[in-house]
């Protein structure tokens, strides 16, 4: 077996992030990020008859409904043309027939997505997360880095989506069609059809099951991970009576995250080999 060569993959990542700061696609999706994030913050809370910021749980329970539509797309859109657009320009195979491997390749441009994605993370929430620290004490920076985490876990578990579609779809037109259904389904409608099963058992099933399908969207791991921990916000959504507390401990949901980030892109090093 070929071992790895992690400065290979270091080139590679490194092109990758420096063409996303040359087309200024990080500023503006930090730009993006520090609006929403301030508007919510403040606002967040505009429902019960009031502005300004309320308190951290009211302000990451707003916070989560903005990552949760608008992360996995700027994911989805980021990577699903890292190959597809190579193969259409003819460049992957003048790539491949140099002295690096399929998997470096792979490795290397996810790398260095994911390296773009977290820098507009942590610059495009970090504004609001220090207004938060100035107005709410250290305690509120505790758990907003926490939020901050999780948020770009979300994304490379989309990242790894995007770049496995992008290895199967057989052109770019293709590859977009799937991300976008790809964000449908998990951002939309996968509650929906959950939420019509328990409509159609009329309450009768079992829901021992629940927990299991709610973990087959990481959507909803990240929505379970930032306000299981809040009393109030987690009896707003409804989760303590669909979602076990044992199953609620934060080094799970991680981890979970973590496995929708590596099986997508061990699909898509499988099948681009």
């Amino acid at each position: 077996m070929t071992s790895i060569e992690f400065s290979q993959i270091g080139v590679i990542a490194g092109k990758e992030f420096r063409d996303r700061l040359r087309n200024r696609w990080v500023l503006a999706v930090a730009s993006v990020f520090t609006l929403f994030a301030l508007v919510i913050a403040y606002f967040g809370s505009a429902q019960q008859g009031a502005v300004g910021l309320r308190g951290i749980d009211v302000t990451i329970a707003s916070l989560v409904s903005l990552v949760i539509y608008l992360v996995p797309l700027i994911a989805l859109i980021l990577g699903y043309d890292a190959i597809v657009a190579e193969r259409e320009r003819g460049s992957l195979d003048l790539l491949l027939s140099m002295p690096i491997t399929r998997l470096e390749v792979l490795l290397g441009k996810f790398a260095g997505l994911a390296g773009a994605l977290g820098v507009a993370t942590i610059a495009g929430f970090g504004l609001a997360g220090l207004l938060l620290f100035y107005q709410l004490g250290n305690a509120a920076l505790y758990h907003y880095g926490g939020f901050m985490l999780s948020a770009f876990l979300l994304s490379l578990c989309f990242l790894s989506l995007a770049v496995m579609v992008s290895v199967i779809a057989e052109d770019r037109m293709r590859a977009s069609g799937i991300a976008i259904a790809l964000w449908f389904f998990f951002v939309l409608v996968y509650d929906l059809l959950l939420l019509g099963l328990l409509v159609i058992t009329e309450g009768k099933a079992s829901l021992d099951f629940f927990p299991v399908l709610l973990m087959l969207n990481p959507a909803d791991i990240f929505r379970i991970l930032n306000i299981f921990g809040f009393d109030d916000v987690r009896r707003i959504y409804g989760l303590a009576t669909v979602f076990p507390e044992t199953l609620a401990n934060p080094w799970l949901l991680g981890s979970a995250l973590i496995l929708w980030i590596a099986a997508p892109l061990g699909v898509a090093a499988w099948r681009f080999k």
